[in-house]
């Protein structure tokens, strides 16, 4: 179970840190938008420091989440990135290979806060 953790864990930081680095270097390919889209994304181009901030996060929460002495606090600093990715795929793409990963990422993601509980409880005290 430890190896399916690490290998899980690994292949969830490794995706993160590429969607954080696409976000400075556009170097992944990308869809037509569909019109909707094209309106959200107009609405991010608006706030110029969002999607730096958005890459900045996945880029340090993906690397926290690769190791272990560090995966509690790499998977509470993806969550609210995860957290826009699922309502986005769900409410606005709709696609079905992107609510798979998306779903699968966020279970992931639930599975190592889960996981990890203990260390979380001083925060909460």
């Amino acid at each position: 179970m430890k190896t399916v953790k690490f290998i899980l864990s690994l292949l969830f930081g490794l995706m993160f840190i590429n969607a954080g680095l696409n976000k400075f270097f556009n170097y992944m390919p990308m869809e037509k938008p569909t019109p909707e889209q094209m309106k959200v994304f107009a609405a991010f181009g608006e706030l110029y420091w969002l999607m730096p901030l958005i890459g900045i996060v996945e880029i340090v929460g993906g690397l926290l989440f690769i190791f272990p002495k560090t995966r509690a606090l790499g998977a509470i600093v993806i969550l609210p990135v995860m957290v826009g990715i699922v309502v986005h795929v769900f409410s606005i793409d709709k696609s079905t290979m992107g609510m798979s990963i998306a779903a699968i990422l966020f279970l992931i993601n639930i599975w190592i806060i889960i996981d990890n509980k203990e260390k979380y409880k001083a925060l909460v005290k």
